[in-house]
């Protein structure tokens, strides 16, 4: 199995007066509200994760259940107060300030809610300011930054200065800027929750198609479940702190790990979410015409309703992978159990 790109071990991030001192001291099962009472803030406690190389991982929770907490500590934005985080098998607390900023400038890019857009430069001068930053010459970094503006969709607005631009071309700015350093590592704190939904849809239309194109490591951060489902390889919830759960949407909707977790998706709509391949029963063929494993139970509604077969062959890239349950899949769709 390949490294992880990043890799988090038992990180806690604590706020207050001597974080360190108090964790050394503080009795194991503190939760959240105690350790306030304490007078100390924990917005990480005890996290551990692991981010694939290639992999969209979306971090979610409600205000203040530390996602961009932990996102900063990712970045050393924030620096832990115990634990450790590896990013490419470096353990970036153990780098000096010229190490840390050499890796954030040659390894990883970062979008947040606000485009944080230099007004008087143009959309072009934008993208370009980061290379700048790093000493290119203008002939590169021009070059460079109007590849990312086709790779975006800005063509044509290379002149445009950020006020005569709509909310989501400003976004795109934003993610072109990001993009124009070439990160392995994407860090994406809400970027769309600003735009209107029907802008915001187009904006995650754009994204998965850059993602896949460009198959970055991407850790995305959203308070939205359908924005979550639509981009995630996993999700991780997180609730005061801690991660409830982090696994694909398949099996967060189907096997939720704490109560918590099934209350946060209990109104979500199953049959959107799981897909055949979550279903399929290794060992199992089956007979007849196979269905994807990408194919989600609501996708494959009409066959089921008029399939007879009891169990029902499913393929992964053209591959048997084993078989499913109509009945199971019919339960799903139908809002049984």
């Amino acid at each position: 199995m390949d490294r992880p790109v990043i890799s988090a071990k038992n990180v806690w991030k604590v706020f207050g007066r001597d974080p360190k001192g108090y964790l050394k001291t503080m009795p194991d099962g503190r939760s959240f509200e105690d350790i306030r009472a304490d007078g100390y803030i924990a917005g990480v406690r005890d996290v551990s994760v692991d981010v694939a190389r290639g992999e969209m991982l979306v971090i979610m929770g409600l205000s203040g259940s530390g996602k961009s907490t932990l996102v900063r500590c990712f970045s050393r934005l924030h620096e832990i107060t115990s634990g450790t985080i590896e990013v490419d098998g470096e353990v970036i607390g153990d780098l000096s300030e010229k190490e840390l900023i050499d890796l954030r400038r040659s390894k990883m890019g970062m979008v947040f809610q606000s485009f944080g857009l230099l007004p008087h430069r143009t959309v072009l001068d934008n993208i370009a300011f980061p290379l700048e930053m790093r000493g290119q010459d203008r002939h590169t970094r021009r070059a460079r930054a109007l590849e990312v503006i086709k790779l975006v969709g800005l063509e044509g607005r290379e002149d445009y200065f950020p006020r005569e631009l709509s909310g989501g071309q400003q976004q795109r700015v934003g993610i072109a800027r990001s993009l124009a350093i070439e990160p392995d590592i994407w860090f994406l704190d809400e970027p769309f929750s600003a735009l209107d939904p029907l802008i915001r849809r187009d904006m995650q239309d754009e994204f998965l198609r850059l993602q896949g194109i460009l198959g970055k490591t991407i850790v995305f951060i959203t308070h939205d479940f359908d924005e979550a489902l639509r981009l995630a390889d996993r999700i991780a919830i997180m609730k005061d702190g801690a991660v409830e759960q982090c696994d694909t949407p398949d099996q967060i909707v189907m096997n939720p790990a704490t109560e918590y977790v099934a209350r946060f998706i209990e109104d979500v709509d199953r049959a959107r979410v799981i897909h055949a391949g979550a279903l399929a029963r290794a060992g199992q063929l089956g007979e007849g015409a196979p269905v994807d494993s990408r194919a989600t139970v609501k996708q494959l509604a009409h066959q089921l309703v008029n399939d007879q077969r009891a169990i029902i062959p499913v393929t992964e890239n053209g591959k048997a992978i084993g078989a499913m349950s109509r009945q199971d899949a019919l339960d799903i769709l139908l809002k049984v159990g």
